[in-house]
């Protein structure tokens, strides 16, 4: 696997960029280089987008009956899961994302992405009449939006990415695809994909490049319709921009998830399930439930096993398989996180972890970390950290908890844990976000994710995410 590239994917071809910028990409394990990428400049945004508007304008993509583009998704899959050792280290390389996860999400769960969308496509083209109260009928129909912009950040970038491909090319849509300057190796990869797959020529450009280039491609022209995922902040502004020009987004946001343990919970349970729901991916995950709310006559035995769970987790390189927590994806969120974490030391009381790893003298780790007795307006437990630390909130009765949970910003994860599925499932339904688990949590390719208030707009998964990418057109036949 070369880990230096010279070109970017345009218009079906592997196309020299316009200037001879490059982003360094850096092993957060080792904290050493491991190769350069070009960078992308409005130029090459341009042939991008001039790549993908002819693709859809005169191209055959759109055109095709849904069942042929499920075709070549399929031959796309194929060539992704051929592909899925390599995108798994790509990932774990770039980002430090533990290579038990990336193996199993990023070459597991993304492809499914892709394979899920074919099938819908294959569903696809039936004809929907609606009764019409003062003509014979209405016949509503669904059509492509265009050329989609797809911003994918460096968690979870080909999940991430795929879950924004997949819908649009059973759409019928073109894209123009930007992945985060941290993490291209793998787009590399989906490049390559797509060209053994026979994707054709500007379905699908790939193009890194930076914030400013990034959001020259949101208010650029010949772009239909932008899908970004990634920060709050960021996802304001490109709101903004989509706002002023009318342009449909979809914004996956950030998020301040909370556990609720009802005090009937099974500890064991959540302690089997917690690494998953709480700190995937080295805490680098936007939905994880990373506020854990314990009642207060379980409180001191939440504490102490989270801790100990903590304690006993492998810190270590991404790259071997027993590594349970990596390292943060750069130097600069590392010291971001450890920020979080010295202001945490003044509200509340750390109980395990609090800083760097006392046997990892390079890469850029942060111990996973417990605080307890933090109050819900604290900091540490209003802002999204991004990194390895919990903190504990005491409540008395639901009512409580449930107030507590959605006195956020933010909605877009969290779980309910519970030996009484009803009751869950009763308090499931209050909390004020997108999505929720029970004794669990993991999002289904079936059923939209997506988040609400500063969590985002809009839908990703299930049915809904395809309708993100069409216009809809109601036929009114009077006689």
């Amino acid at each position: 696997m070369h880990e230096s590239r010279d070109t970017f994917f345009i218009g079906g071809t592997w196309v020299a960029p316009h200037s001879d910028r490059r982003f360094t990409l850096v092993n957060p394990s080792t904290g050493e280089q491991i190769g350069t990428v070009p960078e992308a400049g409005r130029q090459d945004v341009d042939s991008a987008v001039a790549a993908a508007r002819e693709a859809f304008d005169s191209g055959v993509w759109p055109r095709l009956a849904p069942v042929e583009r499920a075709d070549v998704m399929d031959r796309f899959l194929a060539a992704i899961v051929a592909r899925s050792t390599d995108l798994a280290r790509a990932v774990s390389i770039q980002n430090g994302m533990p290579i038990a996860i990336s193996g199993a999400l990023e070459a597991g769960f993304g492809p499914g992405v892709v394979q899920y969308y074919a099938q819908l496509a294959r569903q696809m083209g039936q004809r929907d009449v609606r009764p019409s109260q003062m003509g014979k009928e209405t016949l509503v129909e669904r059509s492509p939006i265009g050329v989609a912009a797809a911003i994918v950040p460096w968690n979870f970038p080909v999940t991430l990415a795929l879950n924004k491909i997949a819908p649009a090319m059973a759409a019928g849509c073109t894209m123009v695809i930007k992945p985060s300057p941290g993490t291209v190796l793998d787009s590399y990869l989906l490049a390559e994909a797509a060209e053994e797959a026979g994707v054709p020529a500007g379905v699908l450009n790939w193009v890194a490049a930076d914030r400013d280039v990034g959001a020259y491609l949101v208010s650029h022209p010949g772009v239909d319709k932008v899908a970004f995922t990634g920060s709050t902040g960021a996802g304001r502004k490109i709101a903004a921009t989509c706002g002023e020009l009318l342009r449909p987004v979809t914004l996956e946001l950030g998020g301040k998830s909370a556990a609720i343990l009802l005090d009937d919970a099974d500890l064991g349970t959540f302690l089997q399930g917690a690494p998953m729901a709480t700190m995937l991916n080295n805490g680098q995950a936007c939905f994880n439930g990373s506020r854990i709310l314990a009642p207060r006559r379980r409180y001191d035995e939440v504490v102490g096993a989270l801790a100990d769970l903590t304690s006993g987790m492998t810190i270590g390189d991404a790259l071997d398989p027993d590594t349970h927590v990596g390292p943060m994806a750069s130097a600069t969120h590392r010291d971001r996180v450890l920020e979080f974490i010295e202001i945490g030391k003044r509200e509340a009381r750390l109980v395990s972890g609090g800083g760097v790893p006392a046997r990892q003298n390079r890469g850029f780790f942060v111990e996973p970390t417990v605080f307890a007795d933090v109050d819900n307006s604290a900091t540490i437990a209003q802002e999204e950290i991004f990194g390895p630390v919990l903190t504990v909130i005491g409540y008395e009765g639901d009512d409580e908890a449930v107030r507590i949970a959605n006195d956020s910003q933010y909605g877009l994860g969290g779980s309910v844990w519970s030996s009484d599925s009803d009751r869950a499932l009763s308090v499931a339904r209050l909390v004020a976000s997108g999505t929720v688990g029970i004794n669990g949590y993991m999002p289904s390719l079936g059923a939209p994710f997506g988040g609400i208030k500063s969590s985002g707009l809009g839908r990703e998964f299930g049915p809904e995410a395809i309708e993100a990418y069409q216009h809809t057109k109601s036929i009114y036949v009077m006689g």
